[in-house]
């Protein structure tokens, strides 16, 4: 009789190749994930001279504390709310709208653009340069001695005070935020649109489709979920903001506040030598489930509902 050969179990195997990833994730994602939500229900803090105090269970105070409002009658935790979104809108949406031009561009059939890869790395470029020289480089451009406003003297103007105008240090977060992440993003459309069946252009082109036909009709209704993809990233990202208006403001949130954004609040509860993880881990909560309500919105605002459609078109 010949020998038995012992099968090779390669579901084993693949378990034990991603459990390193597993524990990895277990220790450094969700204990921490559990442990700021845990401590959100704590009254725990350090003092100025180092003394910690608690934690001590208080239930729900964090988050009323997160919502009382201030002596002129205002709630901070929603004006920082409104900042960061506004901000994220005023950087995502034409980053979002220009990169799904870029793409069609460079991928379309008929203009044949040369020197694809070149023009590629140098649109990609600003997204490997790190937030913190672009938010120095931009508030040195902008600063009441900078370049800019040297060029509106020479024209004859007066000096313009970027950073004590509401709007002029939103406008430029959010360009900051537009020019470092439209590489990124049309990178990934470029990949989407790639990725169509290049039949379907085909056959759209001898039945004498014109190219908005095209687009409408095949490239934007197959792109979609390439599109939420880069909605739903871009707006976890967007509500994470906190280098570059920290930087930009130097820290004070801007005139009156109006450039301060939720993280850069949260880092004023654990960042100085008072720590407050109680309050942290509330709003640290609050970011959590704005951002899940955010992304909920964004897949119905998209209509990326085909699973749902195809149960239903299967009965």
């Amino acid at each position: 009789m010949g020998k038995k050969h012992k099968s090779i179990s390669y579901a084993k195997w693949g378990y034990i190749f991603i459990l390193p990833f597993f524990l990895v994730y277990f220790v450094c994602t969700l204990i921490p994930l559990f442990s700021t939500f845990l401590y959100s229900f704590f009254d725990y803090y350090t003092t100025q001279s180092f003394q910690t105090v608690g934690p001590n269970f208080v239930g729900f105070d964090n988050y009323i504390a997160l919502f009382t409002p201030d002596s002129t009658g205002a709630i901070d935790l929603l004006n920082y709310t409104g900042n960061t979104l506004l901000m994220w809108v005023m950087g995502a949406v034409p980053q979002v709208l220009f990169a799904l031009i870029l793409a069609l561009i460079f991928t379309g059939i008929r203009l044949r653009i040369k020197g694809q890869a070149f023009f590629k790395t140098v649109i990609y470029m600003p997204n490997l340069i790190m937030a913190s020289a672009f938010s120095m480089l931009f508030f040195t451009l902008f600063s009441p001695v900078g370049p800019v406003n040297q060029i509106i003297e020479m024209f004859g103007g007066e000096a313009f005070r970027f950073f004590s105008d509401i709007w002029a240090t939103r406008s430029i977060i959010a360009f900051i935020n537009f020019l470092m992440w439209f590489g990124n993003t049309t990178i990934l459309l470029m990949a989407g649109i790639m990725g169509i069946d290049q039949s379907l252009f085909e056959a759209s082109s001898i039945d004498g489709a014109t190219s908005a036909q095209t687009f409408f009709k095949i490239t934007l209704p197959l792109l979609v979920p390439i599109i939420v993809y880069v909605l739903v990233t871009a707006l976890i990202g967007g509500l994470q903001m906190y280098d570059v208006p920290q930087i930009m403001t130097n820290g004070k949130g801007g005139v009156d506040g109006t450039a301060k954004t939720l993280v850069m609040q949260l880092n004023n509860y654990i960042g100085g030598v008072t720590k407050n993880y109680g309050k942290a881990g509330a709003l640290s909560a609050y970011i959590f489930i704005i951002t899940g309500a955010m992304s909920i919105l964004v897949f119905k605002i998209t209509g990326n509902n085909s699973g749902k459609k195809s149960k239903k078109g299967g009965k």
